[in-house]
């Protein structure tokens, strides 16, 4: 039977407010992920969270019934609270309607199945949460295999990620890694390494793609650093015609994900 919790005192919210930020999400190993539709399709995908809050008037909701059900099922705990709470885990002043706590979850390279898709995403440095969660959302509509997250980037678990992955997070592998275990991985087996950038006179639309091919995109403000596109098996450009000189490091990524779709 759900619990009640009312009080902004109480020692759990206090404790999962925290989350918001990094070293807290770190010490717990957990994170927030708010939104029906984000946790449906984490329910969807097999995984729940261990704690579920709800707003009272949400509760008669079909959706929201039957993660209150699975949760508890699972031995997680879910808890009927106001909208104000809501809005305190969530850090937004019109909070969605259920809010739930997961534990982290990432994959080791060597749990990777590299066959098991023709199309790959490698985001190296990446800082801004939207791109990530919007290249995860890329990611889940072409199929990919995986996002591969190499070096300092952007937690993939922080609030503004995860509502920016629109569920794309529960759906889509994640890897963290240093460049040169990534690159003695990737050495390791079949995988065209295609960098965007630049620098290169091949335009994207002639290049030759081999299977499976893993898109690597570089920091947003930085690019990709030269040791990085040297050990690229290639290097295509995405033309720019009017003023800016390179498009948005998601945009680009998604861009170049659906040319390799295309390819079959």
């Amino acid at each position: 039977m759900p619990r009640e919790i009312t009080a902004y005192s109480n020692p759990l919210i206090k404790r999962m407010r925290a989350l918001r930020e990094k070293r807290h999400r770190r010490e717990e190993g957990l994170f927030l992920a708010e939104g029906l539709r984000i946790l449906t399709e984490a329910r969807e995908s097999g995984r729940l969270p261990i704690y579920l809050f709800y707003a009272r008037e949400s509760a008669a909701h079909p959706l929201v019934r039957t993660l209150i059900e699975q949760v508890e099922a699972a031995g997680g705990e879910a808890i009927e609270t106001v909208a104000d709470i809501l809005s305190k885990l969530s850090g937004k002043d019109n909070p969605q309607a259920v809010v739930g706590v997961f534990e982290e979850f990432t994959q080791p390279l060597t749990a990777l199945d590299r066959q098991s898709s023709g199309i790959w995403l490698v985001a190296e440095r990446l800082r801004d949460p939207g791109n990530l969660g919007t290249i995860l959302r890329t990611g889940d509509a072409v199929g990919a295999g995986g996002l591969i997250l190499i070096g300092e980037c952007v937690d993939p678990f922080s609030v503004e990620a995860v509502r920016a992955s629109m569920g794309a997070l529960f759906t889509v592998p994640i890897v963290q890694s240093g460049w040169d275990a990534f690159l003695a991985w990737l050495r390791a087996g079949a995988g065209q390494l295609v960098g965007l950038s630049l620098d290169t006179d091949q335009h994207y639309r002639t290049a030759t793609y081999a299977k499976p091919t893993f898109l690597l995109t570089g920091n947003e403000a930085q690019g990709m650093p030269p040791e990085y596109a040297a050990a690229c098996d290639l290097l295509v450009k995405i033309p720019m015609l009017g003023k800016a000189d390179s498009l948005n490091a998601a945009v680009a990524t998604a861009v170049m994900a659906y040319e390799v779709l295309a390819r079959g």
